[in-house]
C-alpha cells in the first residue's frame, strides 16, 4: 500500500514550490545557504536590514497571512552588500564558524578582520544587544576569560 500524503520529515526529496510569486513582490535570489553564513552575517544583517526587518515585523503583527507580507520578507533576505564588500572575509569567518561547531570564540581572529572590513566598507558596526554599558563587548577583548556567573 503506498501512501499518497507522506509527511515531509520522513521523505529524502526536498520540497520545492514551484508556485511563481505574483508580480508584485521582488524578485531576489534566494540565500541558499546553511547556517553557518546567516550566523557571522546575523548582526551585520540585523544592523543594515534593521527598517526592513521593522517593516516586516509590522506587517506580520497586520496580519497572519504569509501572503500578506512577501514584498517586505524578500527585501529582508538580502546579502548582496555584504558579498560585494567583504566576500573573502566573511568566507573565512563563516567557514570557521562552520568547522568549529557554531562557537563564535572559536573564531574570533577571523571575526575581527571580518568586523573591521564591513566597517570601513559599509559603516556598519557589530553591537550586541544586552552588552554591560562601560564594559567591551567579548568579541573586542583582547583576552576573554570564561567562568560561569
Amino acid at each position: 500500500m503506498a501512501a499518497t500524503n507522506q509527511h515531509p520529515f520522513l521523505s529524502n526529496v526536498p520540497f520545492k514550490d514551484e508556485t511563481p510569486l505574483p508580480e508584485d513582490i521582488p524578485r531576489v535570489d534566494d540565500v541558499g545557504t546553511t547556517s553557518a553564513p546567516l550566523k557571522s552575517a546575523a548582526f551585520f544583517i540585523g544592523a543594515y536590514c534593521k527598517d526592513f526587518n521593522d517593516d516586516y515585523m509590522l506587517c506580520k503583527n497586520e496580519n497572519n497571512d504569509p501572503k500578506h507580507c512577501l514584498k517586505e520578507g524578500r527585501k529582508v533576505t538580502r546579502l548582496r552588500k555584504l558579498r560585494e564588500n567583504c566576500d573573502k572575509e566573511f568566507e573565512a569567518h563563516w567557514q570557521c564558524l562552520d568547522k568549529n561547531n557554531q562557537e563564535y570564540y572559536q573564531c574570533r581572529p577571523q571575526e575581527k578582520t571580518f568586523n573591521t572590513c564591513v566597517f570601513n566598507a559599509l559603516n556598519l558596526e557589530k553591537v550586541i544587544p544586552g552588552t554591560p554599558q562601560g564594559k567591551p563587548p567579548i568579541h573586542l577583548k583582547e583576552s576573554p576569560i570564561f567562568k560561569p556567573s
